[in-house]
């Protein structure tokens, strides 16, 4: 037999697959010069696209009959809105705004009165004198005009705040309250974040944003009415004149919404160079490398790009607005010429006239707000689509409730046949699975790791249903009752407990959902039997001191300290179960040794059931059942020395009993190998 063979055949005799030498790969010589990232066509289109970009620029890229075909629903939806979070404020700014408009209309047909008795024949003085009342009026129409606007102003400033925190928390309660399994699944998390960051921010800002629509919409349409009523000729002047004006306007809109995409895509590629400049886990080896001028050249060269696009979009806005000024210029001009030939002819008074060209000149300002508005509510509606539209997902993702709920007290849960696969998997993540636990017991989940054992612990507690299959507690199927009751009932403890950013005592606490108020006998009992009494003991303010560095005077805990306060807040719940999913696996050998003293061998609960779930076999031989997981399957079940002695048909070891010698016999050579040393 030769070396080689010998090398490849195993200790049992049988021949391993060894990898043979590598073989050379032809690679042909790389360019001299090339750029230091993909580039696109224009540059920054070869990242890919980030959700807050989703919308960017899209009521550039759409037609204004679609804008305003959105219009309606956009205001209705905006108004709803409004409506449900103060109806008191939605009615008077909308009463508000439609007086308001009504005293700038009334104004200008004051103003055509006062140009009258100014224009009209007689002496100065006696003109000036029946001029005085229509002035009188015209400045009450204003002042009135001005507090009505001054109501607007207070009713928007009461409204957006409420629109602002009805909507957040409509928005956190849905997803706060949505089933695990629709949290674990990131295309959804990838949705609520996206709806937090974007959806949330323009809903908020949809409240004023309408407002300015409105008032702007009204004082055209008021214009518009003045002119009518002078001379129904005047409205087709009035477009004559404003046509231009707005197409000017939708253009340079238009411009600046693509712009902004661009500039925000080229922002992204140079934010590349400017984090590599700044960041501390890089700072090392760009200045081990020598590579900060190779950076900061790349980091020139986009911003050059960059540079040039706010130069392009300049050099467009100005020849747009030449256009803009110079075709409406015209307009107007032929405006003016036929309001003086109109007027010259006998066709309308010369203070009709006058009132006609203030009605113009304030409408072509107007039209310019018109339509940068509905540039900006269309494409913040897209983003409000989004949000509602996770909104709704939510409520169809809500725990199940039917207005019953669990007992205190628990004397036994049966699981029959339990099946459950996760909605992202392709196979059962638990099959078959039955068991019995009863109050007073300690059980405990074993086998390898996505054998099933953490999701049998989630689907008793009620954070999932069973695809298939029956939990029953004292008879009362889980499905018949609100899944929040039986997670009120469930103490869990998880291998990475969260840091709450609360006080020492609200990180207790927080287990019976509560962060303010506390009994506090009963949290004393729970950091001292899980060992966080010392810890709490240690801290600057003990039980008032803020866990989080983000506090002043705040405090951050190790991972067996934060270990040892998520174990007090779980025996603090005071549950009828007691679910303990690897809580010891940052802890030190002393700490955890006190905690399963205090769990496994302290005094029982005679109304708890308690679940351990470990990989450490030693630390389960006192539970009253052991329950081994195997690809979904529970393989075997007893008490340790049961499982021990267990024999498969061969004669071999059962399965705990080959995991448990193997754990055994590393920590017996681990021990003597220190006892050699």
């Amino acid at each position: 037999m030769s070396d080689a063979d010998d090398i490849n055949r195993s200790e049992n005799g049988d021949r391993k697959e060894v990898p043979g030498p590598r073989r050379r790969v032809e690679l042909p010589l790389p360019p001299a010069r090339a750029a230091a990232a993909p580039e696109g066509e224009e540059v920054g289109d070869e990242l890919t696209s980030v959700y807050w970009m989703q919308w960017d620029g899209e009521a550039a890229r759409t037609s204004v009959a679609r804008i305003l075909g959105r219009l309606p629903a956009i205001s209705r939806r905006v108004l709803g809105l409004a409506y449900r979070a103060d109806a008191r404020a939605t009615v008077m700014v909308v009463v508000l705004q439609l007086a308001s408009a009504l005293m700038s209309a009334f104004g200008l047909l004051a103003s055509v009165r006062v140009l009258s008795a100014l224009f009209a024949q007689g002496a100065t003085s006696e003109r000036i004198h029946h001029a005085l009342p229509s002035l009188a009026l015209v400045a009450g129409l204003l002042a009135a005009q001005g507090l009505l606007d001054f109501g607007v102003a207070r009713g928007e400033a009461a409204l957006t705040p409420k629109v602002r925190r009805a909507v957040e928390q409509e928005f956190l309660r849905l997803n706060c309250h949505v089933r695990l399994e629709a949290v674990d699944d990131a295309a959804f998390a990838d949705e609520a974040n996206k709806a937090n960051d974007r959806g949330l921010y323009y809903m908020r800002q949809a409240v004023p944003q309408l407002i300015a629509l409105v008032h702007a919409v009204l004082g055209l349409i008021g214009a518009a009415g003045v002119l009518a009523v002078l001379h129904p000729v005047l409205l087709p002047l009035l477009l004559l004149s404003v046509v231009p004006q707005g197409y000017a306007a939708v253009r340079s809109a238009r411009a600046q919404f693509l712009s902004h995409s661009r500039y925000s895509t080229l922002q992204r590629r140079i934010r590349l160079f400017t984090w590599l400049l700044l960041d501390r886990d890089s700072a090392p080896e760009v200045r081990a490398s020598t590579a900060q001028q190779a950076l900061l050249e790349e980091h020139e060269r986009f911003a050059r790009r960059i540079e040039k696009e706010d130069a392009r979009l300049g050099r467009q806005e100005a020849n747009v607005s030449l256009w803009g000024r110079a075709v409406g210029g015209l307009a107007v001009g032929a405006t003016y010429a036929v309001l003086g030939w109109m007027t010259a002819a006998g066709w309308m008074p010369l203070a009709a006239g006058g009132g006609a060209f203030l009605a113009i000149r304030s409408s072509r300002g107007t039209l310019v707000n018109v339509v940068l508005a509905m540039h900006q509510i269309y494409e913040h509606a897209l983003w409000i689509d989004d949000l509602e539209r996770h909104l709704e997902r939510c409520r169809a993702l809500q725990p199940h409730r039917t207005g019953r709920r669990l007992p205190d007290a628990v004397k036994t849960i049966t699981v029959t046949d339990v099946h459950y696969t996760y909605p992202e998997a392709g196979r059962d993540a638990l099959r078959g699975v039955s068991m019995t636990l009863t109050a007073g017991s300690t059980v405990a989940f074993v086998g390898a790791n996505g054998s099933g054992k953490s999701t049998m612990a989630k689907l008793l507690a009620g954070l999932y249903t069973p695809s298939k299959g029956s939990i029953r507690w004292d008879g009362v199927e889980v499905r018949e009752v609100d899944a929040e009751s039986i997670q009120a009932q469930v103490a869990m403890v998880l291998q990475d407990p969260v840091a709450w950013p609360l006080s020492a005592l609200a990180n207790v606490t927080i287990g019976a959902g509560t962060i303010t108020e506390a009994d506090p006998r009963r949290a004393l009992a729970a950091v001292t039997e899980s060992g966080a009494d010392r810890v709490i003991a240690g801290l600057p303010q003990r039980w008032a001191t803020p866990l989080s560095k983000r506090f002043k005077g705040g405090q951050e805990l190790s991972g067996g300290n934060w270990a040892k306060v998520a174990v007090a807040r779980g025996l603090y719940q005071d549950a009828a179960m007691l679910v303990l999913d690897e809580p010891t696996a940052s802890m030190d050998a002393r700490a955890e040794h006190a905690v399963y003293e205090a769990v496994l061998h302290g005094t029982r609960r005679p109304d708890r059931i308690t679940v351990l779930i470990s990989h450490r076999l030693a630390s389960v031989t006192a539970c009253d059942m052991i329950y081994v997981f195997r690809d979904g399957h529970i393989v075997e079940s007893g008490d340790h020395h049961t499982l021990m002695s267990r024999r498969t048909a061969g004669g071999e070891p059962g399965e705990y009993a080959q995991l448990f010698t193997l754990q055994a016999a590393a920590y017996q050579a681990a021990a003597g190998a220190e006892d050699e040393t």
